[in-house]
């Protein structure tokens, strides 16, 4: 038996997505343990390029199981669509493709109360996808939820919706001062989404136990990052649900396996963020507009181009604590190929005094100064290099500083977009 969890590392966008279509290779089955249609982790296969956001990057292996788990808020309409996507490509879901019945239900009145909340916020605002994520998760915690297994019960699906309903267009109308929805017309929607999910939910909980006795190998799948986490991220500037690597353990029906578990955290090798929220080494100049154009950072979700910055080593620090990293995989070192210097942050500075940790107070994020070392960079291309021992002297050093400080090998290392441009060490 072996397990897997892959979680991001930083603030999402780390490319989760090839990091998990290399590792299912040698996959069993692939689990998804949070989030939802909030996420996107894009594949490249040959040059047919896969954005995925809810389905696990494991179905793209044709002998590959995948599980969306019990803590996903799965959109029924954003999930069809990959599928359809996916049977276009000649990938096959039948029974490989299993929704959790615990699965708690994304619907239209999530995503408008999301959309209203972010626009009455203004410049405050969150910086969301807009998908209806955090609602879901108020409702699931406010046990007003509607799960998969709900939403095929016809009775209770109309009960709850209609009551639902009731709250959701009077906050609507009366604090967001917006047009209600039509109850009728949501209740036909969830009608046709219980038609279309039906033949893709099963119970999970004794499918993924069965993997573990029979020795499988299973890969346990995270969206977002660490720093967005809802206890350990950057509060509020954060998601609704925990990308950490103790949330695969809630939300994927495995139990607490502690034995045989590797814990595999996806970084760049500089940083990015979508969204509102602090960002210590963000460069908002012209090197930060070469590693945007460079690196192709815009969202897979929503297109947003993403702030980018230089590697934060305190913070990749941080999240090894709250993750309990075992190896690092580090993703488009490519992207700084060409460059004549590059920076790492290795601590803070706020108000004269030096910070070693990523700091709780909101305020103290927002104020913290990087300190940095400069590191030599590299002309040659490591996305033609085969091996680890062709990377640039410079390219391996950069490498070695980030495994130095923080005491964790680095055993992936990708060198671009497509499934060979990968390198084990």
């Amino acid at each position: 038996m072996s397990v897997s969890i892959v979680v991001g590392a930083q603030w999402g966008d780390e490319g989760k997505g090839k990091i998990i279509d290399v590792l299912s290779a040698g996959a069993d089955m692939v689990l998804r343990y949070q989030g939802g249609a909030n996420a996107g982790h894009t594949v490249f296969i040959g040059e047919t390029k896969y954005v995925l956001h809810l389905i696990p990057s494991g179905i793209l292996r044709p002998d590959v199981t995948c599980i969306i788990g019990d803590g996903v808020v799965l959109d029924p309409e954003a999930f069809m669509a990959e599928v359809e996507i996916l049977h276009k490509a000649g990938i096959k879901t039948e029974g490989r493709l299993i929704i959790s019945p615990r699965t708690h239900i994304i619907l239209p009145y999530h995503k408008k109360l999301d959309n209203c909340s972010e626009t009455l916020m203004g410049k405050q605002k969150i910086g969301t996808t807009g998908r209806g994520i955090g609602p879901a998760y108020v409702d699931k915690y406010n046990r007003t939820g509607l799960r998969a297994v709900d939403l095929l019960n016809d009775t209770i699906r109309e009960e709850r919706i209609r009551e639902n309903m009731k709250q959701k267009n009077f906050l609507i109308e009366q604090y967001y001062h917006e047009q209600p929805l039509n109850t009728d017309e949501i209740l036909e929607q969830a009608a046709v989404y219980a038609r279309a999910i039906k033949p893709y939910i099963s119970e999970t909980i004794d499918r993924v136990q069965q993997s573990l006795q029979q020795g499988e190998a299973i890969l346990v799948e995270g969206a977002q990052g660490a720093l967005l986490d809802i206890d350990y991220g950057s509060y509020p500037f954060v998601t609704s649900s925990h990308p950490v690597a103790g949330g695969a353990f809630v939300g994927s029906g495995l139990g607490l396996v502690t034995q045989h578990t590797e814990v595999i955290g996806v970084a760049k090798a500089y940083l990015t963020r979508v969204g509102n929220g602090p960002f210590p080494t963000e460069l908002k100049g012209a090197t930060g507009t070469l590693l945007r154009d460079r690196g192709g950072e815009y969202g897979a979700t929503t297109g947003r181009p993403r702030r980018c910055g230089w590697l934060d080593l305190v913070a990749l620090r941080y999240s090894m604590h709250i993750n309990g990293l075992t190896q690092l995989a580090l993703t488009k070192i490519d992207v700084l190929d060409g460059m004549s210097e590059l920076k790492m942050a290795i601590s803070y500075k706020l108000e004269g005094r030096e910070l070693a940790t990523f700091p709780a107070d909101p305020v103290e994020q927002e104020s913290i100064e990087p300190v940095y070392i400069t590191l030599p960079g590299w002309s040659e291309a490591t996305s033609a290099c085969s091996s680890v021992e062709e990377l640039p002297r410079s390219a391996r050093d950069y490498i070695a500083f980030i495994e130095d400080f923080l005491k964790i090998p680095v055993k992936i290392i990708s060198t671009g977009q497509r499934r060979d441009q990968i390198l084990f060490q």
